[in-house]
């Protein structure tokens, strides 16, 4: 009978921007397996304002069952893919028809989301009663925590250690002048081309000596570096031959793995040539749902949605009304596109849970 007709079975590996936001989109017309080794979603460019302000954590972590309805929830790390179901790390056998894999870049995660926000609250603490603090890493991440701090805190000693050359090495030298200009005029003490050896700090050192022999005053610090990408579960895996030297998927124009008819990437594990960035993952999220949807329907190859690598720009927030905003012909930076021309205020938060369905 046509109403028993078994549905399409999706499995979606990894609940970050990417993989909440396909997994949302596809509950409708499949049945949806999310796995995560975490219970929650969370805003990654949030997390520093979170950090800085708890209200704004409450709001930025979002339980996966809030927004998937309809679909099933392990949490459990994938330890493997074969060509027909995924391998969790607790024993699982997940069996799919379809397979988007969205693990992002890997991090220490925290299973609940009350673990979550008790550790933006114990972050948050130490902060807050820290007559100096050490930020290691002059990437978007180490700027924007290092503004948000100013801007709260404007009496406590702030520095910045980055081992490279200049600020913000990602993108163009302008915006990278800019933000160390915006940062010194906040009196945060900047450190360029020095670095940190993390692991000799103990906690009861007041003072950490850098690669250039000079002494740093931190009753705390924060590690603000670039993580690794997400794809060390797939070496023995089926698509290990589509794994890049960085670590990435090798993705065609449809977002399919080597051009697999059934294994999807989306987000910072492809290898697309493009900024990583959470509204770029958002695109490629609903670029696969519906090529999904277009599959499962019974349509052609040649009709699947193609995706087209984003041009150049890139959004930092330098506290709550300023950023630098970089395209690929013009640097912004100041108040204007802080006040949300280029980058919201509000960090996107409320386009993003309206998003998920959750406000």
């Amino acid at each position: 009978m046509e109403g028993t007709e078994r549905r399409a079975r999706i499995v979606v590996v990894g609940g970050g921007v990417a993989g909440s936001v396909l997994a949302k989109a596809v509950q409708q017309f499949a049945d949806v397996v999310l796995i995560d080794p975490k219970e929650y979603f969370e805003v990654p460019w949030a997390d520093l304002r979170s950090t800085v302000e708890l209200s704004f954590a409450e709001r930025s972590t979002i339980n996966h069952s809030e927004y998937l309805k309809n679909g099933k929830i392990i949490t459990s790390a994938a330890v493997n893919l074969t060509d027909k179901e995924v391998v969790t790390e607790d024993g699982c056998l997940v069996p799919y028809d379809y397979v988007v894999i969205a693990t992002g870049h890997t991090y220490s995660s925290l299973r609940t989301r009350r673990e979550r926000l008790q550790k933006f609250q114990e972050d948050n603490l130490k902060i807050r009663f820290a007559d100096s603090i050490m930020i290691v890493g002059g990437g978007p991440t180490g700027v924007e925590l290092a503004a948000e701090v100013a801007m709260d805190y404007p009496d406590k000693k702030i520095t910045l250690v980055h081992s490279g050359p200049r600020l913000l090495q990602f993108i163009g030298p302008k915006a990278g002048a800019k933000a160390l200009e915006w940062l010194k005029s906040k009196n945060v003490e900047v450190l360029l081309e020095q670095s940190i050896d993390v692991d000799s700090i103990s906690v009861a050192d007041r003072e950490v000596r850098t690669s250039a022999g000079g002494l740093v005053l931190a009753d705390h610090h924060f590690l603000c570096v670039g993580k690794p990408v997400g794809s060390t579960w797939l070496r023995d895996s089926i698509v290990k031959e589509y794994v890049d030297r960085k670590g990435r998927l090798m993705v065609d124009e449809n977002l399919r793995v080597g051009g697999l008819p059934n294994i999807f990437a989306i987000g910072d594990i492809t290898d697309i040539p493009e900024m990583k960035q959470g509204v770029l993952a958002q695109r490629h999220a609903t670029l696969v749902a519906k090529n999904l949807k277009l599959l499962i329907k019974g349509g052609k190859d040649c009709k699947l949605a193609k995706y087209r690598p984003s041009r150049p720009s890139a959004k930092v927030s330098l506290g709550r009304k300023d950023a630098v905003v970089q395209f690929s012909m013009i640097t912004v930076s100041g108040f204007v596109p802080g006040m949300g021309f280029f980058w919201p205020r509000d960090l996107f938060m409320v386009k993003t849970r309206k998003l998920l369905g959750v406000d």
